[in-house]
């Protein structure tokens, strides 16, 4: 992606959040200088901050996501059943852009609509290797009550629901009949180990730095 696009999507972004009363900690809007600085702390050991991505495949507008990750534990500390265990992240998914077929190892998650369009998310149980199963019908709660769909079912959350993913389920996402803010909270998150993809793709975007950033994203430090 172009640092320039980049810019545009995290301010209207910033925008988009807004509108629905939803403010950012402070550290979202500090200068690269001032992130820079704040190297060796819990910001960037732990990948707080601004996360804009096309998986690599410089398609954003059909397979992409924008994500802020407020707050976020030490995975060091999942061993020992104590401490920070979770993460929460708001994110953007636009009108029919993918988020593509994942799984995690580790993190279970919760996936809310926040508000906007529909959230439609297409699930798949894991066989036992982890790959996906495409015969079995798969079960996940949501908002308290559990709903069984075939494989490949969609899932559709209208702003207020939620669902949850246990870890190993394969999901796919996007919204329809309108962009839509999502929420998330989750075990703690790492991005660099925690996804597997369907697709031969990368977690993070490859920057073409043909201006100044704004604000520097998590994959930057």
């Amino acid at each position: 992606m172009k640092r320039s696009e980049v810019n545009e999507i995290l301010l209207a972004g910033d925008a988009f959040i807004r509108s629905f009363g939803f403010v950012l900690p402070p550290f979202a809007y500090w200068t690269p200088g001032r992130m820079r600085e704040a190297a060796g702390s819990d910001i960037h050991r732990r990948g707080l901050g601004w996360d804009i991505t096309d998986y690599g495949a410089g398609r954003f507008d059909e397979m992409g996501l924008f994500l802020f990750t407020t707050r976020n534990g030490d995975v060091g500390d999942l061993g020992q059943g104590r401490g920070m265990l979770y993460a929460e992240k708001i994110m953007i998914t636009r009108e029919n852009q993918l988020s593509p077929m994942h799984r995690h190892n580790v993190k279970a998650e919760d996936i809310i609509n926040r508000g906007g369009g529909t959230l439609i998310i297409e699930l798949f149980a894991p066989l036992a290797d982890g790959g996906i199963d495409r015969d079995s019908p798969v079960t996940v709660p949501s908002d308290g009550m559990p709903v069984t769909l075939p494989a490949g079912g969609h899932l559709r959350l209208a702003p207020g629901e939620s669902v949850t993913l246990m870890p190993g389920v394969w999901h796919a996402f996007w919204a329809e009949g309108g962009d839509c803010l999502v929420g998330e909270v989750s075990t703690v998150n790492d991005d660099r180990t925690d996804n597997v993809f369907e697709q031969d793709i990368g977690r993070f975007s490859t920057m073409e730095e043909d201006t100044d950033p704004v604000h520097l994203l998590v994959s930057d430090y």
